[in-house]
């Protein structure tokens, strides 16, 4: 399985090094050719403009689009009541990993060869349409896909058994459709719900038994009484999957288009209240908050990440918060409820604090405090202000955030996992004091560790910060926190991308393969950012890069705790002044038995289990 891991890394590595001259324009095609082909009556991409080609208008500007260096990867427009036959222009989007096409009103045949046109496809939701016409055996040519959803549709013909081969394949659902024939021997592991709803469809994994052709005495009239009850439950079928795809559309939709529709959906926001931890001196109502935010606009755009979107929300009374709309989770009320009440309380200095949630409907919504200087990736890599972090403001961050991370691991009982660790998880506040956020949200968006489909989903983090190991075990641990902690450790020091390394010469590959090549050379220095370099600090520089590289060692036992992190950081910080001397972290003895949602290592002292 490692390398299959590898390979899946390669080839999003490998697309960005030989293709991001032609990319833009590909992807620009791509998009504009489905805008033409589709039916928008809600007016759900008007972002998509395509009045600039850029990778900044096509990435951050287009609602559903999700980019990697330069190439759109993923594109999720579910629930957006787009209309029409299938799109068309998926040969331009030679990148795509993730396709999610589900609840809305598309009909007609999935296009017979969209294997051949998205080969790289891990994840593809249909689900919920009007698609008829066979399931394309095509889909076997993607050998990557491990997701597959065409439930409740008016697909006909029988299951193409190839797709069931396909290796990397956990996760399909073929239920509520028009299926015939005999399930494929390929697919007998999966669960019989994945098959339900096909009056024509028999064999393992379902209860019944296919029967000859010729059985019964009467197989004609048998035939045509079948034939009469699905003629006439149609009718009542169309009605009830169109009812269903109403509420799905109230409950799903996650749109950020201008006239946010799922805003003028809530009912009743005077009366709606926002559950905060601290009791403020007047009670705040959903109301409150769309009044902050002008409805969501896009204008209080913050950010976009893997479990939401951010807002920024100015009260009444001048105080800013930011707002997180939580993408579609799996726990009900109750237990989301009892999650935010745990998380709630865990405060610190570096961590953003959870300050508030608010449940409407389908909507959840998480209130925290707002970091004005945003995150430490904005800040490296994509602002023109990356120079004014000096090396000291450098240091302070990396402590600050490696206290935060430590208490996580070393301070909570139990200890909390934080799974998604990266300089986009790392905000600063208006001191430049590092905070991280999401820590608890990993696990509340996705509560079981699954497949390798959480390399796209990002469960176990973003590109170029996924601990080696998860290759094997799937399960998030405090080692695996500790090796992206490492790489956001090693964006510091050298000023680089974790994956997109801008040197001279015609190396690919990531930043933690870049360090390791230049020390195997002798020429660990030259990993430094040469912004940082002569300037009396070039030896914290290189004791802070030996840091970095002991987090990203390959095997899990051979990286320091984050006790042991932090104290390594701290002695080289010593004369900066960064942090009070009396404040510790406290190392709390704890055993908890391991569960099926993460790995949970006993420690004791300053163990670097």
């Amino acid at each position: 399985m490692a390398s299959d891991w590898a390979l899946m890394i390669a080839v999003f590595v490998g697309l960005y090094s030989h293709q991001q001259v032609n990319a833009q324009t590909s992807d620009f095609f791509c998009l504009q050719q489905i805008k033409k082909t589709l039916i928008d009556r809600n007016n759900s991409l008007e972002s998509w403009t395509f009045t600039n080609i850029s990778t900044d208008a096509i990435c951050q500007q287009y609602f559903g689009v999700q980019c990697l260096h330069l190439t759109v990867y993923s594109l999720s427009l579910s629930g957006l009541g787009l209309e029409g036959t299938f799109p068309q222009g998926w040969s331009n989007c030679t990148s795509l990993t993730a396709l999610d096409l589900s609840s809305n009103a598309f009909t007609g045949p999935i296009p017979d060869n969209i294997g051949n046109m998205l080969p790289y496809l891990v994840k593809l939701d249909l689900s919920s349409n009007h698609l008829r016409g066979p399931i394309p055996s095509s889909l076997a040519n993607c050998i990557y896909l491990n997701s597959l959803h065409l439930q409740k549709n008016n697909l006909t013909g029988s299951i193409p058994g190839q797709i069931g081969l396909l290796d990397r394949m956990k996760d399909v659902d073929f239920s509520d459709n028009q299926l015939t024939g005999v399930i494929p021997y390929t697919f007998a592991n999966f669960s019989g719900q994945s098959f339900q709803g096909n009056r024509g469809l028999c064999g393992t994994p379902l209860s019944s038994r296919c029967k000859s052709p010729g059985s019964g005495t009467n197989a004609g009239l048998v035939a045509g009484v079948v034939v009469g009850v699905v003629l006439a439950s149609l009718a009542v079928a169309s009605l009830c999957i169109w009812l269903i795809l109403f509420k799905k559309r109230r409950g799903r939709s996650f749109t950020m288009s201008g006239e946010n529709s799922w805003v003028r959906k809530i009912k009743a926001p005077r009366a709606i209240p926002v559950s905060m931890f601290e009791k403020p001196l007047v009670k705040i109502r959903l109301s409150d908050l769309m009044a902050a935010t002008n409805n969501f606009s896009r204008d209080n755009l913050i950010g976009i990440g893997r479990t939401g979107i951010f807002y920024k929300a100015t009260l009444r009374d001048g105080s800013v918060l930011a707002i997180k709309r939580l993408r579609p989770s799996p726990h009900n009320d109750r237990q989301f409820r009892a999650e935010m009440e745990t998380l709630g309380k865990v405060r610190h200095r570096n961590l953003v604090p959870l300050l508030g949630f608010c449940v409407a409907g389908a909507e959840r919504l998480l209130v925290y405090k707002h970091m004005i200087n945003g995150t430490l990736q904005t800040r490296l890599h994509e602002s023109d202000e990356a120079e004014s972090l000096d090396w000291p403001a450098r240091l302070k961050i990396g402590i600050g955030a490696a206290r935060g991370l430590a208490w996580l691991h070393h301070s909570c009982n139990p200890r909390i996992i934080h799974r998604n660790i990266s300089s986009s998880s790392i905000l600063l506040d208006e001191d430049f004091d590092a905070r991280i956020t999401d820590f608890g949200l990993a696990r509340l968006m996705n509560p079981v560790d699954t497949h390798i489909s959480t390399f796209v989903n990002g469960d176990f983090g973003d590109v170029g910060y996924v601990a080696p190991e998860y290759t094997r075990t799937l399960v998030a641990t405090v080692k695996g926190d500790v090796y992206s902690f490492g790489v956001a450790l090693l964006e510091l020091v050298t000023g680089q991308n974790p994956v997109d390394v801008n040197v001279e010469g015609d190396f690919k590959g990531t930043l933690v393969e870049w360090v390791g090549m230049l020390s195997n050379n002798g020429k660990f220095n030259e990993a430094i950012d040469k912004s940082l370099k002569s300037k009396g600090t070039d030896n914290e520089l290189v004791q802070f890069l030996r840091v970095g590289c002991a987090c990203v060692l390959s095997m899990p036992r051979d990286r320091p705790s984050m006790y042991e992190v932090l104290q390594l950081l701290r002695a080289i910080g010593e004369k900066y002044h960064f942090t009070d001397q009396d404040e510790e972290v406290p190392i709390v003895s704890q055993t908890v038995d391991i569960d099926a949602d993460e790995l949970i290592v006993t420690s004791q002292g300053n163990s670097r289990d």
